[in-house]
C-alpha cells in the first residue's frame, strides 16, 4: 500500500461499522493516524452501549497503523469540539475530516413524526456542521499563524439527497443540506488551504440492506479509495464537488443549475405565468427520476 497520507492526521465519524469503518481502515493503510469516532447506536440511532470503534482501532494497530477511539456525539457542539481537540492533542494537529456518521428512520412523509424528523436532521446535518465548524476554526487559526495546513474535508451526501428517494423525505432533506453545506464551506475555507468535497456512496450497508435488493451493490470498502485520494495533498485543486461513487464507477454530480429563462422585464401578471413556465419546462432537460418513483 502507498504512503499517500504519511504523516497526516484524520478524524472519521461514524467509523465503527460499514462505510465509515472502511474509510478509517483505508486512511490508516495509506499512513494516516486516525481518530475513529463512533457513538455506538443502532441503525435507527438508538444507544446500544457497544463500542465498535475499539475493534476498528485494534484492526488498524494490528496492521501497524496508528489510531485512537472517540465516542463523541458529533451533533453535540461541545463534544464535536473535544473530538477535534483530541486529534490535535494526540497527534499534534489535524489535516483530514471525514464526516460520515448518520442513521435512517424511513417513513413516508405523511407518517413522519416530529421526533423522527428532528433526530435524522440532527445527526446528519448538524453532525456535519459541528465537527466542520471546530476543525475549520482550527485551520483558520493555523493559517493566521503562518502554519497553513493542506486540510481536507470529505462530507457524505447521498443519491437520496441529490435525486430524492420515496419514503426518505427526512434523510433526503438532510443529505441535500450536506451537499449545499459542502459548496459554501469550499468557498469560505479555501483561503485557509482547506478543500471541501462530498461523496455520495452506493454500498451494501446496514442502511441499505432490507430496504431493497443489495446483492449487486458495491461493498463499503470499494468506496474508500476516493476518500483517501481526496484526503491527500495531491487533491488540492479539487474542491466544492459532489461525487457519486459506486464501486468502480465515479460520477460527478452537476447539481442545481440555471436552465431556460424568460425575462418579461417587469412584474409578471399571474394569468401569464402558466404559459411561460410551461414553455421553460418544455425547453429544459427533464429532471432525473426520484428513486422509488
Amino acid at each position: 500500500m502507498s504512503k499517500l497520507l504519511e504523516g497526516r492526521v484524520a478524524i472519521v465519524t461514524g467509523a465503527g461499522r460499514g462505510i465509515g469503518r472502511a474509510h478509517a481502515l483505508e486512511l490508516a493503510a495509506h499512513g494516516a493516524a486516525v481518530v475513529v469516532n463512533d457513538f455506538g447506536v443502532s441503525l435507527a440511532g438508538e444507544g446500544t452501549g457497544e463500542s465498535p470503534a475499539a475493534s476498528v482501532v485494534a484492526e488498524i494497530e494490528a496492521a501497524g497503523g496508528r489510531a485512537v477511539t472517540n465516542g463523541a456525539d458529533v451533533a453535540d457542539f461541545e463534544q464535536a469540539a473535544a473530538m477535534v481537540q483530541q486529534a490535535i492533542d494526540t497527534y499534534g494537529g489535524l489535516d483530514i475530516l471525514v464526516n460520515n456518521a448518520g442513521f435512517v428512520r424511513d417513513r413516508m412523509l405523511v407518517n413522519t413524526s416530529e421526533e423522527e424528523w428532528d433526530a435524522v436532521i440532527r445527526v446528519h446535518l448538524k453532525g456535519h456542521f459541528a465537527p466542520l465548524r471546530h476543525a475549520g476554526a482550527y485551520w483558520r487559526a493555523e493559517a493566521k499563524e503562518g502554519r497553513q495546513r493542506a486540510a481536507r474535508v470529505i462530507n457524505t451526501s447521498s443519491g437520496a439527497g441529490l435525486q430524492g428517494s420515496v419514503g426518505q423525505a427526512t434523510y433526503s432533506a438532510a443529505k441535500a443540506g450536506i451537499a449545499g453545506l459542502t459548496l459554501v464551506a469550499a468557498q469560505e475555507m479555501g483561503r485557509y488551504g482547506v478543500t471541501v468535497n462530498a461523496i455520495a456512496p452506493v454500498a451494501r450497508t446496514r442502511m441499505t440492506e432490507g430496504a431493497f435488493d443489495t446483492s449487486a451493490m458495491a461493498l463499503p470498502e470499494d468506496n474508500s479509495p476516493i476518500v483517501a485520494w481526496l484526503a491527500s495533498e495531491e487533491s488540492g485543486d479539487v474542491t466544492g464537488r459532489v461525487i457519486e461513487i459506486d464501486g468502480g464507477k465515479l460520477t460527478l454530480e452537476s447539481g442545481w443549475a440555471h436552465a431556460a429563462t424568460r425575462d418579461r422585464g417587469q412584474r409578471w401578471a399571474a394569468p401569464e405565468v402558466g404559459s411561460a413556465l410551461r414553455e421553460l419546462i418544455a425547453e429544459a432537460p427533464a429532471p432525473e427520476p426520484v428513486y422509488g418513483a
